[in-house]
This record gives structure tokens, sequence and C-alpha cells, in this order.
């Protein structure tokens, strides 16, 4: 039974017009769970009807669906088939009198600066850039970092390197040079693509300087090229440096090159959280269509839409964005700023301005705007809104209240949506022909062959286990650049021929699953486990707290014991008696053998870009242990408190 209120119920009209029950209808199927079953039994039969609903074109048509020869863990999709990304996110809609002067793109800066792109537009930019890297020497396999803001100029390269048949790999932009120059130096890149700097928060950031020490570094590369977003004094090296602007003096046709199905498109590195960072490599016939196919017929993103997730494109959500929208026929919004500046309501502004349809964020950006209040939101008329996506960690039930009452009007579905950067999309969804409620997700999503396991292999309900995917599906990675052996002991010796995703998950008697954590977060107090997720959530109900974090250290007599640290709402004092308040708090909700003995008051947790909070670097900084590569937090000053916290803590032990 599960523990929350469902909060939105699709009506009978609301059904009926969504992308998935027209399509569901289409195949003879006006059940969801029925038609989930049929699409996990008959995976070839499925995919071929998602790649016609998407209207995917080829250049030769594929003669098998999906050849198993080499195993589960090494599907090759559509074999014998030949397209290119760039020709179904771009090329077809520039060419179509009917769509071509539609807007593919809407581009706001941090300093307020925009510009739009029709699809036509685009396509002749795109065409200039995909010249001018054959002139540099850049060919089909060559592979390209792209370490770049959110401008858009970082799309326009990602669509050059498809066309001509080479593969980007895309960085965060937040990165110093070591991380830079170790993705590099990973995919043997032959060129960077940069920027000289952006902006953030009124400041200028630079670029070319990171991006300097991480080539001096990497031997494998030739070309720098180099954006002049931000006007910012660079040194120009004149063997090595490009100006973005000579590829621009190039011919605007360009015959984009035919690739085979399974052709690496991408690949994109995951933040490294235990060690070095794994390559997960995409496919052009993969993870567009994945990502097409959730945003597109899961979430409802049509022609007419205009789809903006808050992101950074070194995250999954970032090329989710582009392919999802554009492969759609969309319009996408990419912003280069951060959601509350100048002003809390920045987000909440471009969504009135664009008229945003699908917005994606976080659960950690929006415990983090309710500490400014509703009132900014009502500030902005947000009836375009049709739906909000969440992704990147699990909800706390308030923050989630909040959002639907005053983001939502209590009207507007919340996606919340989980998988990662090696599926390409999600495993776990709220698809909109039933019932959402907080927190949860109401489905595995279609043609996703989700299951929680015991530590036996066996299938749970109602209890803690291993969610895993019995079946390959359509975006799954193709392996880890160079490194197959880790991508098979990270997620296939588990179960035989089972994905094992990592995520602990609970799955209830009405068919919702709720994620309860990372599984190697989940902690083991007394032989119980426990997921942080839980116990942050018991915290963030009290009206002082906005966000927590809460970690596992060894303990004597438990094994395992919990430590919370607590963000105060504004103008909550911290205070002895408020920390009393809170450990009496977690003993009521989990009980005395599982309530935090230790709650400290912090200014901040450690985060990423994208939002989400760090319990690595939480604990390492506690127990003053390596921390590994934290190139990805956005605010690494959180550190140092928490190392003090930790000190003061092992002194009095």
């Amino acid at each position: 039974m599960s523990t929350y209120e469902k909060a939105w119920f699709p009506s009978e009209s609301q059904i009926r017009a969504t992308r998935l029950f027209k399509w569901m209808q289409k195949l003879g199927y006006d059940n969801y769970d029925v038609f989930h079953q049929k699409s996990i039994e008959d995976i070839e039969w499925f995919w071929d009807e998602a790649l016609k609903e998407l209207g995917i074109e080829w250049d030769q048509s594929y003669e098998k669906t999906v050849d198993l020869s080499s195993g589960i863990a090494y599907p090759k999709w559509f074999t014998g088939g030949k397209m290119n990304v760039v020709h179904n996110a771009l090329d077809k809609w520039a060419l179509d009198d009917t769509k071509k002067h539609a807007v593919a793109l809407y581009w706001e800066g941090d300093d307020g600066d925009t510009i739009q792109y029709t699809y036509e537009e685009l396509y002749k930019e795109v065409n200039r850039v995909a010249n001018g890297l054959n002139k540099l020497g850049i060919v089909e396999g060559d592979i390209i970092t792209l370490y770049m803001p959110m401008i858009p100029e970082t799309l326009i390269s990602m669509l050059a390197v498809s066309k001509i048949g080479a593969v980007f790999s895309p960085a965060f932009s937040g990165y110093k040079a070591d991380a830079v120059a170790t993705r590099i130096q990973a995919a043997r890149s032959k060129a960077l693509i940069t920027a000289d700097g952006f902006y953030r928060r009124g400041k200028t950031i630079p670029m070319k300087m990171e991006a300097d020490l991480a080539c001096d570094q990497c031997p494998s590369l030739e070309h720098v090229i180099v954006v002049e977003r931000a006007s910012c004094e660079i040194e120009w090296n004149e063997y090595r440096d490009t100006q973005w602007s000579r590829l621009l003096e190039n011919e605007t046709v360009y015959n984009t090159k035919s690739m085979e199905a399974d052709d690496p498109f991408m690949i994109i590195y995951t933040s490294g959280t235990t060690g070095r960072p794994k390559g997960a490599v995409h496919t052009h016939s993969g993870f567009p269509t994945k990502a097409a196919f959730d945003a597109g017929v899961c979430m409802d993103v049509t022609k007419d839409d205009t789809l903006f997730w808050y992101t950074d494109m070194g995250w999954m959500m970032g090329p989710f964005l582009v392919y999802g929208g554009l492969v759609n026929g969309s319009s996408i919004v990419m912003f280069e700023g951060t959601p509350d500046f100048p002003n809390p309501d920045r987000l909440w502004s471009l969504v009135e301005k664009y008229k945003v349809t699908h917005l994606g964020i976080s659960p950690t950006l929006v415990r983090s705007m309710m500490k400014h209040g509703e009132e900014w939101i009502k500030k902005h008329n947000l009836s375009s809104l049709k739906l909000i996506g969440s992704t990147g960690e699990p909800w706390n039930p308030e923050p989630w209240y909040w959002l639907f009452k005053h983001a939502g009007n209590s009207d507007v579905p919340i996606f919340n949506y989980s998988g990662g950067t090696e599926i390409s999309g999600g495993i776990l969804g709220n698809v909109l022909v039933k019932p959402i409620q907080p927190v949860t997700f109401n489905a595995a999503l279609p043609g996703m062959d989700a299951d929680v396991y015991d530590e036996s292999g066996d299938s749970l309900k109602n209890q803690v286990g291993e969610l895993v995917l019995r079946k390959p599906w359509v975006g799954m990675t193709s392996g880890f650049y160079n490194e197959n052996k880790r991508y098979e002991e990270t997620y296939w010796t588990r179960f035989k021929d089972t994905w094992v995703h990592g995520d602990w998950v609970i799955l209830d008697d009405e068919g919702f699953y709720t994620i309860t954590g990372r599984s190697d977060d989940v902690l083991n107090v007394a032989g119980k486990r426990l997921g942080p997720a839980e116990v942050e959530s018991v915290l963030v109900e009290h009206p002082s707290i906005t966000e927590a974090g809460v970690i596992g250290i060894p303990h004597e007599i438990k094994g395992e014991e919990a430590v919370a640290f607590a963000v105060l709402n504004p103008n909550i004092e911290g205070s002895e008696q408020l920390v009393n308040e809170l450990k009496s708090h977690l003993v009521e909700k989990l009980g005395k053998a599982l309530a935090p003995k230790k709650v400290y008051i912090v200014d901040d947790l450690p985060k990423t870009r994208n939002a989400k909070v760090m319990r690595r670097a939480i604990k390492s900084a506690y127990l003053n242990n390596p921390a590994g590569d934290l190139s990805a937090l956005e605010n690494p000053n959180t550190i140092e408190q928490i190392q003090r916290i930790g000190k003061k803590s092992s002194l009095s032990t």
C-alpha cells in the first residue's frame, strides 16, 4: 500500500488526448499495464512501432531490429540500417516547407542576451561549421570534446560533429583543467571546442585558461576551437587554436554523412563518483531514439511544444533536451544563467517569456527556490505549462507539493523521471494515462522490463530491493569506451543476463515505485537497510529545515550509523535546542534504533551543477578521507565546514 495520497488524476479526455494513449489505441490497446507487458515481451515489435511513431527516417532500411548473438549486454540494434541523427533532429525539419520557419532554439544568456534560430537558420549554421571542421582535417570517427557553456554554439557544435560522422564528448562547463584533461585523455580526442568564457551570476567565468591547462596534458589534441562569448583577454596558441568565426566562413550546404545504425555519435562521461569517470558510448540510432521516445510519447512533447530542461550539456539531460526536443520537431530553450539570478523568479520569467510547455528541474533546485517564497512564482503567467519534469534524485513530499501547488496550480502533472547516462533516458516515470502521487513513479516506462530483486535475485514487493532490467532496450549504452570489462563488472555480474542499475527501490501493491537512494549509499544500521532519502525526507518535514543530506559512517556495534546534515530556512537561527528538537523529530518518525544520533546544522550541502547533493563528498569530508573526483561540485567551499565538523566530532569521541 502506498504511503502517499494520489495528487493528480487525469480525466478521460486528458488521457485520450495524450500521444501515448493515441498510439496505444492505434496498436490495439487501451490499458497501459497490458500494453507495457506486450512492450517487454516482444521488444522487436515494440521498438519497430516506436520508430514509426517518432517518424525516424532511414537512408537504408534495417534488416533486423535487434541481434542478441553477442549476448544481452551487447545488443546490436537495427542491423544493416543506415541513418544520421542530425537528419532526424534537424535536416528533415529544415527542408520541410511547413516547418522550416518554426523556432528550433530559443537561447538566453545570464546577462539577458537572447538569440533564436529557426530550423532552417540552424541547418545553415550547422552546415557551415561541418564544412569548417572538415577543412581542419576532422573526419568521420574522430572524437571531439566539447567544454562549453550553455550557448547556441554548443548545440551547433554537437550537430555539426555528428553531421560529419565524428563523435562528440561533452564535458561539464564547470570542470577545472584536470577533470577536462582526464576526459580528453580517456577519449583520445583530436579536437576541443571551448569558449573564451561565459557569464554566471553577473560575473565573467574564464574557460580558455582552464582549457589550455587541460590541453597541455593531452598530446592527442590537434585543434582547439574557441567561441568568443565573453570578450575575455586570452592567449592564442598559433599552432593549435582556431577562432569559431573562421568555421562560419564556409558554405551553407553539406551532405550529411550516412552512418551505420550502431556507429557511435557520443561518448558521455559520468562525473566519476568512484575514481575514473566511465565513458558511456551512444549510437546514432540509440540515445536520440530513446530520448525522443521518452520526451515525445511519454512526456507528450509535440511539434507545437517548447521544451526547457535546466541542465548543462555535460550532464545526460543536456543531450536529452536536444534530441528529446528536436527529433520531435519542438522548440527547445537553452539558458546560460542560474534560476535565481538576478532575482529569484528568473526561472519563472523564462517559462512565461518563451511559453514553455515542458519544464525540467531537480528536487534540490525546488528546495532552494522554496526559501524565496511562492510570491515570486505568482508574478508570472505560467499557463503555458503542460508538464513539469523532475530528475536527478529522490523527492521529499514537502517540496513536491510546493511545486505542484504553486507552479502547477495543482493541475500540471509532475513527471518524475529516473534512469541515467547509460540508459539514454528513463527506466521509471509518471505516464500521463495514470494517476500521479508525490515522490513516487507510477510505472516502468514502455519497453523497460524493470523489476525489484532481493539478494537472491527473486522479485520483491513492498520491500527495498535492487532495481534491475531483464531485457535490452534502444538507447542502452553499447559499453564503456575502451573499458568493456568495467562495463560488465558494473552492471552484469550480479545476476545472470540482468542489468543491476544501482538504485534501491520499493514497488508497492498498486504498482508505484519509490526510489530510496543509490544502493551504494544505503545504510545498514544494525541489520536494517535505511535509505538516506528516507531520513532526509523526515528532516525536511520540519518547518525549520530547507534541505538535508544523510550519510552512513562505521559504528562499532551497529556496523553503521546515520549522520545528518541540515540546512536551515532563512531567518531561522541554529541552536542546541533546535538540534535536540530535530533529533526528537527523527526518533518519533524513524524509531530510536534508526534515527541519527548526530545532527549538524550547515550553511549549505555540496552539490553538482545540476543540483544533486553529493553524499560521497559529505562522507569523505566528515571522515577526513580522500574524496576522489570532486570536479563536478558547484560549491566546493561547503566541504571545509563539514571537515571542521568531522574533526571536532572525532576529537570528542
